[in-house]
Parts: structure tokens; C-alpha cells; sequence
């Protein structure tokens, strides 16, 4: 892999591989997108056309199997990641799954076992992690800038399109806290340095049995919270503060900052507003690591092996809760 691109399969033609994943492979430099494979011959053909992928395959296990693909990504709806990623890594690809990695803790726990004697990485794709953006926040919190952290407060909010839209699926994980809490869920772990020890929350349960809305908070070693609004039913908003001892910080967007968005520094009467975004698309800096890692150029970083099942217990803490409370 040291002296070629990266050869990427897709698995799928879903929106975020063309609105998100593509144009950061190209932004990032060093990969190709070399095959795409779907359920829907015709859609897969006009997706690879539109898109300038190389080749179409017949299926999903066509990607996963192909010589040729050195990396995978999976932007699957959420219920069949695991099935897939597992497909991947058992040929021997690196691969990029959508997040959050499966629908529960015991899938989780089974696609962690295989890509713990994988031959190739595994990523679960949050990206933020590897912005300009999130080394600045820990950054401002390792220094002091507002104390000691105590509340992370986060609202993440979106319209579907339809009530077709995938995400009100329960088979296919669907509703909010899977789609969008899981963000601001590793975004508290990793700023928390820690894992959640409790959740209390409270569930909006959409017709479809999807969660369509989850309020509440996570509770972190030392009395530290996560207060959280994540809802299919308010216009958009990915909004964060970090409320600390000594002041405050406001992200407008911590996941996917825009050119537009911003860091604010709030200590008394004194703000900073510091630009955080970028012009680059936000999986570019990801998948520039992926291929630095892959041709051995630098130590691979955040992989779901050490990083994934901590969500995913958080993620079920959450509903639990939510279930207790109907009760």
C-alpha cells in the first residue's frame, strides 16, 4: 500500500457516502474510490456514475470480497452494520463503518471480537476527533480555560424528510439517540476523560417504535452530567456548551464545524470567539489518517476496538432508563 492509493469500496449508495465520504476521499488526498456495490442494480450504477467510482459490483459481499478493495466504508442504515463490517474484516479490509458501529451491545461485542484478530483496522466513523476544532476544545480544558469541567449540555436536533426515512426503522436502529445522541455520547466521554456511570432519561416514543425523541442526562465519575435534547421533531441544531468552575464554552457545531462555526470562551464578563471550522470537508482529516495508517506512516488512532463498546453500553443505559420510566 506504500506506493498506490488507497482502493476504497462502498457498500451501498446512501447519502452520507455521496454528500459526505466522497468528497472527503477526494479533499483528503492518497484514495480512489474503486467500487461500489448495492441491492439496487440500477441505483448503484447511476450512484457510481455520478460520483466517478470506478467499478459497480453485484453486492455488498462483492465489495467485501474483492481483491482489489484495500478499505471498506459501510454507510449502511444502522441495523445492518454489523453483518457487513464483520463480512469486511473476515476478507482482510480496513474498514470504516458508519456510526454508530451496530444497533446493540451484544452485536457490538461481536463485531469487536473479530476485529480484534483482524489483519486491518477498524473505524468507527466519528470524525470529529480528528479536527483542528476538538484538539483546540481539549486544548482550552487541559489549560485551565474554565476550570475544571463539570456539564457538558448538548442539543441535537433534525427534521427527517419523511416518515419513510430509514431512521424510523426500529429493526434498522433508527430514532434519534442511535442516529445523533451517539455524537454528543463519544463527544462527553472523550472530553470526560471517563466512562458514564448512570443514565436518567425519558423517551418521546414515535408510532414506528422508534424513540423520536430522548431527553435526560449521563452521569460521569466525580459528580459530572451530560444533559442532553435529541429529537426527530425540532429544526436542526447541533449546539454544545461545557460548563466548567471557572466559565464556559459554546460550540455552535462540535461534530461537523463549517467555516462558520465557533469556539466561545466565556469567563466572567471576558469572551474569545475562536473560528473552528474549516473549508475542507469534515471527513477529509479521518480519512487522510485512515490512509497514513494504512501504509504504516503513522500509529492508527481512535479505532473501535478501543473506543466503540464504551458507547454502546452508553447508548443502552440510556434507552433502559427511558423504559424504566414507562413504567
Amino acid at each position: 500500500m506504500t506506493e498506490q492509493k488507497i482502493r476504497w469500496g462502498i457498500t451501498g449508495t446512501a447519502r452520507i457516502a455521496r454528500d459526505g465520504f466522497l468528497p472527503a476521499l477526494r479533499a483528503a488526498g492518497g484514495g480512489a474510490a474503486y467500487a461500489v456495490g448495492g441491492r439496487d442494480p440500477e441505483r448503484t450504477r447511476h450512484f457510481a456514475a455520478e460520483n466517478g467510482v470506478q467499478h459497480v459490483l453485484e453486492s455488498y459481499r462483492a465489495v467485501c470480497e474483492d481483491p482489489d478493495v484495500d478499505a471498506v466504508y459501510v454507510p449502511t442504515p444502522n441495523g445492518v452494520h454489523a453483518e457487513i463490517t464483520i463480512m469486511a474484516l473476515e476478507a482482510g479490509k480496513a474498514v470504516l463503518c458508519e456510526k454508530p458501529l451496530c444497533g446493540n451491545v451484544d452485536q457490538t461485542a461481536n463485531v469487536l471480537k473479530v476485529a480484534h484478530r483482524s489483519v486491518r483496522p477498524l473505524w468507527e466513523a466519528f470524525v470529529f476527533p480528528f479536527h483542528d476544532q476538538t484538539r483546540q476544545i481539549l486544548d482550552l480544558l487541559a489549560n485551565g480555560a474554565i476550570g475544571t469541567l463539570m456539564q457538558i449540555d448538548s442539543s441535537f436536533h433534525f427534521h427527517p424528510e419523511s416518515r419513510n426515512d430509514v431512521r424510523y426503522r426500529p429493526e434498522l436502529a433508527g430514532g434519534p439517540t442511535q442516529d445523533v445522541g451517539c455524537y454528543a455520547i463519544r463527544l462527553s466521554r472523550l472530553l470526560m476523560s471517563s466512562e458514564p456511570e448512570m443514565a436518567l432519561s425519558k423517551a418521546v416514543w414515535a408510532p414506528e417504535g422508534v424513540d423520536e425523541e430522548m431527553n435526560g442526562i449521563l452521569g460521569f465519575p466525580g459528580n459530572r452530567y451530560m444533559v442532553f435534547s435529541w429529537s426527530m421533531r425540532m429544526p436542526g441544531q447541533s449546539f454544545t456548551r461545557l460548563l466548567g468552575t471557572g466559565g464556559e464554552i459554546r460550540l455552535t457545531n462540535p461534530y461537523h464545524a463549517r467555516t462558520t462555526d465557533t469556539i466561545e470562551v466565556i469567563v466572567g464578563e471576558d469572551t474569545q470567539t475562536i473560528l473552528a471550522g474549516s473549508a475542507e470537508p469534515t471527513f477529509a482529516p479521518c480519512i487522510r489518517h485512515i490512509h497514513a495508517a494504512l501504509r504504516g506512516e503513522e500509529e492508527p488512532r481512535h479505532l473501535a476496538v478501543d473506543e466503540a463498546m464504551g458507547n454502546a453500553v452508553a447508548i443502552e443505559m440510556v434507552f433502559e432508563s427511558a423504559r424504566r420510566a414507562e413504567t
